[in-house]
């Protein structure tokens, strides 16, 4: 048997990726964070599949249900929000499946901040303004932060930020960026995105908090912080410049 993690996705049912819908149909077994996980995704599973929400359980109890299926000979799907490289929680469990010697694989997710940035219908990206993209978070009861890894030493570099798990602390946010990005600087707040309550909410450093307070939003948002986020007057990329010369494309 093996224990497939994989990555949900930010929210719709229909934005996991196909490998991990096989594995969902196909696996006796599905562990799902169930406190972010849409219920729309599970109607991947088959109509037999054995559903164990995480949400209450312990890495202790969660560990004891691979070990049942393992004795069992049964395939898993464990089943995470997002995508499994960032904030996932998955380490600890695959060093845990490595002492016991159980398998398992990773199918990756799209990641939240992709689905937000879809959602705002903007490249994060934009020539010659906005070429480097943080995803950080702020330190929490979960897990703190590296002392180097600050929304100061970040936004020193002017690069565009999304800034996850950190909704609760939009204050302190503002208040470490203003000095280094301007009271002007974009920001915007995805909350949900892809689901069907998913909410936008636009401003700068200089009143995001405001229009927050006027329309709040809990837990799974992230929060934009950039330059890149408001241009509109930038130069083309040279991708497609008819002078261009590249490999793929035979100007003479």
């Amino acid at each position: 048997m093996t224990i497939h993690f994989i990555g949900a996705g930010p929210g719709a049912a229909d934005l996991i990726t196909v490998r991990g819908m096989k594995l969902l149909q196909a696996c006796p077994v599905c562990l799902y964070a169930g406190s972010i996980v849409p219920p729309d995704m599970l109607a991947w599973c088959g109509p037999d599949t054995r559903l164990v929400d995480t949400a209450p359980m312990s890495l202790d109890e969660i560990e004891a249900e691979y070990v049942r299926a393992h004795a069992a000979g049964q395939d898993v799907a464990r089943l995470h929000s997002g995508d499994l490289s960032v904030w996932s929680a998955v380490a600890e469990q695959m060093r845990r499946l490595d002492r016991l010697g159980i398998p398992y694989t990773l199918t990756p997710g799209v990641p939240a901040f992709a689905a937000a940035a879809a959602a705002l219908g903007r490249e994060l990206t934009i020539p010659a303004a906005a070429q480097s993209l943080v995803l950080t978070r702020v330190s929490g009861r979960a897990s703190p932060m590296p002392s180097g890894e600050t929304l100061a030493a970040f936004g020193a570099t002017g690069a565009t930020l999304a800034i996850h798990l950190a909704i609760h602390a939009l204050d302190r946010v503002v208040a470490e960026l203003t000095p280094l990005y301007g009271k002007d600087c974009p920001v915007a707040v995805v909350f949900h995105a892809s689901w069907p309550d998913e909410k936008i909410i636009r401003g700068t450093l200089a009143d995001i908090e405001a229009r927050f307070a006027a329309d709040p939003v809990e837990r799974t948002a992230i929060i934009f912080v950039g330059k890149g986020l408001g241009e509109a007057d930038f130069r083309e990329s040279s991708l497609y410049d008819p002078d261009y010369q590249r490999r793929f494309r035979d100007r003479k």
